[in-house]
């Protein structure tokens, strides 16, 4: 059974804003080791991020957490590895939280198309 569903959609343009203001900082507090590894060795790294943030926004929204119950933005992460599609991850509030409300798998798809990146999360309680 869905127990959460969230989506988010964020322009590009902007995650290419707040990198040149600021870079490191929004690095470092959104994103994860892995993620961001992963998206500044792409072509062009702020389509890769803005994905995996809307991510982060649809997953808090499908926890019912919003920004707040104490969920980090790398307490959500979106691991993926060649050719294989995208997971989420859970870790710290986010996860006890998911944990509380009976989260036992979290789907995770990410689109872009031109300037602007989408991602969808859905939380359920069995894996079949």
């Amino acid at each position: 059974m869905i127990l959460g569903l969230g989506t988010d959609l964020v322009a590009v343009s902007r995650v290419e804003a707040i990198l040149r203001r600021h870079r490191a900082r929004f690095l470092d507090r959104v994103f994860t080791a892995g993620e961001q590894a992963e998206c500044l060795a792409r072509a062009r790294p702020a389509v890769h991020l803005a994905a995996r943030l809307a991510a982060k926004e649809a997953a808090m929204k499908a926890l019912g957490s919003g920004w707040g119950a104490g969920v980090r933005w790398q307490d959500v992460e979106v691991q993926s590895a060649g050719g294989d599609p995208p997971r989420l991850m859970l870790e710290g509030a986010a996860r006890v939280r998911a944990e509380a409300r009976g989260v036992r798998q979290a789907l995770v798809s990410l689109s872009h198309d031109g300037e602007y990146a989408l991602a969808v999360v859905v939380l359920a309680d069995s894996r079949e």
